[in-house]
């Protein structure tokens, strides 16, 4: 056990240097590192209890949820009624309503009976009644979403809009960044450590961007002039090229019907062109959206199609022929990182209804210089006392697990800095908690060899009788405090989130130094002083 391989102890203090490198930023100021290289500059943020940051109240704008429901649910009986080859007036909207009249009397049963299959369970509720209502009056059936299914839908929102706003900001999960419900229909947004400019593109690029994206076919029946001039043909509308999109400036005569839309997306990612360096998104569909895709492209080769985000034509490129692969890309004037922002809005997804900036401020530091102070006292504080606790308890190997305490930390900052991780004051906490995590570990190895010599054993089989019969409960006791930390960064947010991270790092880095690091350092001041008496 005490006997190491010459690679595995290269590659154990490589780690160790790695961490120290990669941690000491952290111990300086920007302006101090600036003329070092980019990766010797990562640092970790400081959370909005320490540093401020930006403060975003919002509000779902439930109005529009409910109109796209009903304005759905006349798409869909629409639809439904002409793949019956039932004869009707177009669906009207009244109120909460749905009105469809059917224009002969034979047909009438046919298209209730077709429309009812649209009122389905509402399976949030345990009653699990029906979310519509259909009823007949003469020749007009109605339509109506119920009250419960529209609140249901509501709650629904909520849940899905916070996880679409944490996807967009904070897609790694470390910044720190808190979100969470407010009342019925709000959300409050903390974001860390960014400027009132930066809290403004925020805003305008990840947060007030709906995100919608649909496929829909050019109508080529009239030009663009003709339908300004008139009326649009009934189901198609005129829709304006997007700002920095090769449509820009334009208008195009687009049907309404929606090929495929963005939810059929399985993954969208920043990419370059094939015939250029110019940057792209490339988008790829599950396999039901792959297949209307593959359909329509083959049904209207030679036939413009435009690509359409949030209202605003995007691309409107010819149908060269049938794409059957489910893949394609969406150009225009983009650079790298705005390309990026796109692909990140449609794998976040669109937001179920518009947001309503409520309140916007940026902040400053809630506690600020003195909590990072405070912070720093408790911290170097905690460590003084342990290392006091194992040095007076243990002598030279106290000394020992001092230094593999140390890279502990390291690792911890290491880590959080590469992740671009955001520290916070619970943050703090949970580096001083694993302190005391990492020299148990010790205590429990060295308690072990102790026993072993009182026993009677050698030095060097009471060392590695210390090691390898303390590993279980070392690995143990990890595993569990590593399961409680897990639980905590799943169902936490905000700080309890912070304080699960650091704990979570700081309890692997601790597998890491006390099992392997303190055992190389042991073993190697083994073979070079050769003890008669082991100093424990």
């Amino acid at each position: 056990m005490l006997y190491f391989n010459p690679w595995k102890t290269i590659a154990i203090i490589l780690v160790s240097l790695a961490s120290l490198l990669f941690a000491a930023p952290n111990l300086f100021h920007k302006e101090q590192l600036a003329n070092l290289p980019g990766w010797m500059q990562l640092r970790m943020g400081l959370g909005l209890d320490l540093q401020g940051g930006a403060y975003f109240l919002l509000e779902l704008d439930t109005e529009d949820l409910r109109k796209s429901w009903i304005e759905a649910l006349a798409d869909d009986a629409r639809q439904n009624l002409r793949d019956e080859k039932v004869l009707f007036t177009s669906p009207s909207v009244v109120g909460n309503e749905v009105r469809v009249k059917i224009k002969r009397e034979d047909q009438v049963e046919k298209a209730f009976a077709r429309l009812k299959k649209l009122a389905r369970p509402n399976f949030d509720l345990f009653s699990g009644s029906p979310d519509v209502e259909v009823v007949r009056d003469g020749k007009v059936i109605k339509l109506m979403p119920t009250e419960t299914a529209l609140n249901t839908r509501v709650t629904n929102a909520m849940g899905t809009a916070v996880e679409i706003f944490r996807n967009r900001i904070d897609p790694s999960g470390t910044r720190e960044i808190l979100i969470q419900r407010q009342g019925e229909n709000r959300i409050l947004l903390q974001v860390p450590g960014v400027s009132d400019k930066e809290a403004q593109e925020i805003w305008e690029q990840k947060i007030n961007k709906p995100a919608v994206l649909t496929f829909q076919l050019v109508d080529q029946s009239m030009s663009v002039q003709e339908a300004q001039a008139g009326s649009p043909p009934p189901g198609s509308a005129i829709y304006k090229g997007a700002d920095n999109s090769d449509e820009e400036g334009q208008y195009l005569l687009l049907q309404k019907r929606v090929i495929v839309s963005g939810a059929d997306l399985v993954d969208a990612q920043q990419a370059f062109s094939q015939d250029s360096t110019r940057p792209v998104v490339s988008f790829r569909f599950n396999t039901s959206g792959a297949q209307r895709f593959a359909k329509v492209t083959r049904d209207n080769v030679n036939k413009p199609f435009a690509i359409v985000l949030d209202g605003e034509v995007i691309s409107a490129p010819v149908i060269q022929e049938a794409i059957l692969s489910g893949t394609g890309q969406i150009s225009g004037r983009y650079t790298v990182e705005s390309a990026n922002n796109l692909a990140v809005l449609l794998r976040s997804g669109a937001l179920p209804a518009k947001p309503k900036l409520v309140a916007r401020q940026t902040v400053g530091a809630t506690i600020g210089a003195d909590a990072i102070k405070s912070g720093k006292q408790a911290t170097l504080w905690a460590f003084f006392l342990v290392a006091l606790f194992m040095v007076i308890g243990y002598g030279l190997f106290g000394a020992f697990s001092i230094v593999a305490l140390i890279v502990n930390v390291a690792i911890i900052m290491a880590t959080m800095s590469l992740l671009h991780g955001t520290l916070t004051l619970p943050g703090i906490a949970g580096i001083a908690l694993t302190m005391g995590v990492a020299v148990d570990a010790n205590v429990l190895i060295f308690e072990r060899m102790r026993e072993e010599m009182r026993s009677g054993k050698s030095n060097v089989l009471a060392l590695e009788a210390g090691f390898s019969r303390a590993y279980a409960t070392i690995i143990d006791s990890h595993l569990t405090g590593l399961l409680g930390g897990v639980i905590l960064m799943w169902l936490g947010s905000g700080p309890i989130r912070g304080f699960a991270i650091t704990l979570s790092i700081g309890i692997v880095a601790s597998l890491f130094t006390a099992i392997t690091l303190t055992r190389l350092i042991i073993a190697t001041w083994l073979r070079w002083s050769r003890p008669n008496v082991i100093p424990l």
